[in-house]
């Protein structure tokens, strides 16, 4: 086992940089971007309204939803990793809002060898995470979430479990057209561990604001995110910012763009960097379906491709 541990953390670690930074910890597919939407923005939606998917990002988000939504999608990593999604949010009575969210990691299969090196099959890697939400409005324009999430991730034969929970609060004032949240995610403990020892969650304070511009049918989005990852100089966690911009052309189409400048940094190989923590995506609604797709790119190591089908119920 501890062979097979190692092999797949190097694999890991090697492709999956910008969400693997905290190698210290154990659940680090929790930092990967979700759905296509939010990932096109650069991940910058802890101040996001009106979708299902703010669950994954700020369970306050779900406060913001004007009917009963679905989200169900696809996440095509590097080599032969996988993901899927899916999310549902309502209104339950004059209680408040509540959710669930679902997120599947599958890294594919390796070649599995014994102590003398001998190849005896293969093993697969697999994760999960399913949150149940609920939000409620403090006032007018103050509301607050907590998602209850249970994790859980194997290699070959064995196996981890955990529970987290999510913080979240969001300031919505559709006057000024501004938004702004803050949440802190991951926070919890594990319940079974791989080794003897247990190892801490990818912990991921985030804050952030959008703000839809008055003479562009633009809004811009700015977030700081992982502010409790160790650093030498506490200015330094700043840098780990993200931007995104949500343009509507009419309609039925919304362009996006983003950049995240955590991504940049960590996927720095060498001289060339290309147009790594660059992403741009696209949302088509017809009716009460939005067809949204996102691409993120990773430099020289590649790219990313997710697509969603959200819809209104």
């Amino acid at each position: 086992m501890r062979l097979q541990r190692i092999f797949l953390t190097l694999v890991l670690c090697s492709f999956f940089s910008p969400a693997f930074s905290q190698s210290d910890k154990i659940y680090n597919f929790l930092n990967l971007g979700v759905d296509a939407r939010s990932s096109a923005l650069a991940n910058s939606f802890v101040s996001a309204q009106d979708d299902v998917n703010s669950i994954f990002y700020n369970p306050a988000g779900l406060s913001t939803i004007t009917t009963s939504q679905a989200s169900v999608g696809f996440f095509k990593y590097l080599l032969d990793i996988n993901s899927g999604n899916a999310a549902y949010g309502q209104q339950y009575k004059d209680i408040g809002y509540v959710g669930v969210g679902v997120r599947y990691v599958n890294y594919g299969n390796f070649k599995k060898f014994d102590e003398q090196s001998n190849e005896v099959g293969t093993f697969g890697a697999n994760d999960l995470a399913l949150s149940l939400g609920f939000a409620k409005n403090f006032t007018e324009k103050l509301s607050y979430g907590v998602n209850l999430k249970f994790i859980y991730s194997n290699i070959d034969e064995f196996s981890s479990t955990a529970i987290a929970t999510d913080l979240g609060m969001l300031y919505n004032s559709p006057l000024d057209k501004l938004s702004a949240g803050i949440s802190i995610m991951n926070l919890g403990t594990q319940l079974s561990k791989y080794a003897s020892t247990k190892e801490d969650l990818p912990l991921n304070l985030t804050v952030g604001a959008s703000k839809a511009l008055d003479y562009l049918p633009l809004t811009v989005s700015v977030a700081f995110v992982n502010l409790t990852e160790e650093q030498d100089n506490f200015f330094d966690r700043f840098k780990n910012f993200a931007v995104g911009g949500e343009f509507v052309l009419n309609d039925y189409v919304n362009l996006r763009v983003g950049y995240s400048n955590q991504q940049r940094q960590d996927l720095k190989t060498g001289s060339g960097i290309g147009l790594a923590g660059f992403s741009a995506g696209l949302g088509i609604k017809v009716n009460r379906y939005r067809l949204d797709y996102g691409f993120n790119s990773m430099g020289n190591i590649g790219s990313t491709h997710r697509i969603n089908v959200n819809f209104d119920l």
